[in-house]
């Protein structure tokens, strides 16, 4: 198996990336943009962990298949999510209709 070296300078333009985005976000809450909060922040924090999975945790320079791996289990979590807000969603209808 041969290791990938990252050099200290990588690091650093992610450390300081991740700083910077953590600052938005705190930004972002202070600002009233309605239905999009969510969204605005919800896309910043998957950009952030998508740095930290990249980088601190080398999927980018590992093999493949663990990227895929890893994105079948976000697949699937999704799924789960997905099934279990329209779960929520009719039981919320169906009490607001009684």
């Amino acid at each position: 198996m041969s290791d990938h070296i990252v050099p200290f300078k990588t690091y650093f333009n992610v450390i300081l990336v991740l700083i910077a985005l953590t600052v938005v976000t705190v930004l972002v809450s202070l600002v009233d943009f309605g239905v999009f909060n969510l969204i605005i922040s919800m896309g910043i924090a998957t950009f952030k962990a998508a740095l930290v999975l990249m980088y601190f945790m080398h999927l980018k320079y590992d093999d493949k298949s663990y990227l895929v791996i890893f994105l079948v289990g976000v697949f699937f979590l999704a799924i789960i999510f997905l099934f279990s807000s329209f779960d929520i969603i009719t039981r919320v209808v169906e009490k607001s209709v009684l």
